[in-house]
């Protein structure tokens, strides 16, 4: 599983959700994340459908890089470890 991260300079819950999943980075090394901004990753913004109204977006791609989950928003540590480990092995 990778989870695919969008997010922008200007995007209040991204400056929230930052410091959050650093924390979860840490405590799962194993966790394969790649970041893009909204405003210089126009390729991806635009292949995920990203809108600027509902950064920070997290993408959940399973082994063959397919969507298997979205949440966006400020998500609660909690919920995003329980996201996590309900599809780790996907």
């Amino acid at each position: 599983m990778k989870i695919l991260k969008f997010g922008a300079v200007w995007c209040n819950g991204c400056l929230v959700m930052r410091p959050r999943l650093e924390e979860i980075e840490k405590e799962n090394p194993w966790l394969k994340t790649n970041y893009f901004d909204f405003d210089q990753d126009k390729e991806m913004v635009k292949k995920f459908n990203i809108s600027s109204g509902v950064l920070p977006v997290f993408i959940f791609l399973d082994k063959n890089s397919k969507e298997i989950l979205r949440l966006s928003g400020e998500v609660e540590k909690d919920l995003f470890l329980e996201k996590i480990a309900e599809n780790k092995d996907k």
